[in-house]
């Protein structure tokens, strides 16, 4: 199972936004997100700092900030939007 993980804080709205974001392109039972408070664990707040929220797909880094739907559409091997009109 794919694991995906967003290292994020609470009362963040960029966080909240890339777990919106993510959860809609997904739609997947086979991926798992887990949203982990970076302020819960020393050495993660340290790491992470403010670069928050951060996406890590199988403990790979992925993407800071913003979604990078690309990457995660690459990463995960998921069809483009245009991928409907082409199997038409």
């Amino acid at each position: 199972m794919t694991r995906l993980t967003i290292y994020s804080r609470p009362d963040c709205g960029l966080c909240e936004a890339m777990v919106q974001q993510l959860a809609a392109l997904l739609r997947d039972d086979a991926v798992q997100i887990e949203v982990v408070d970076v302020d819960g664990d020393p050495e993660l707040a340290r790491r992470y700092g403010q670069r928050i929220p951060v996406l890590c797909i199988d403990d790979e880094f992925v993407c800071a900030h913003r979604l990078d739907v690309a990457r995660v559409r690459d990463r995960l091997e998921l069809p483009g939007p245009d991928a409907a009109d082409r199997q038409r």
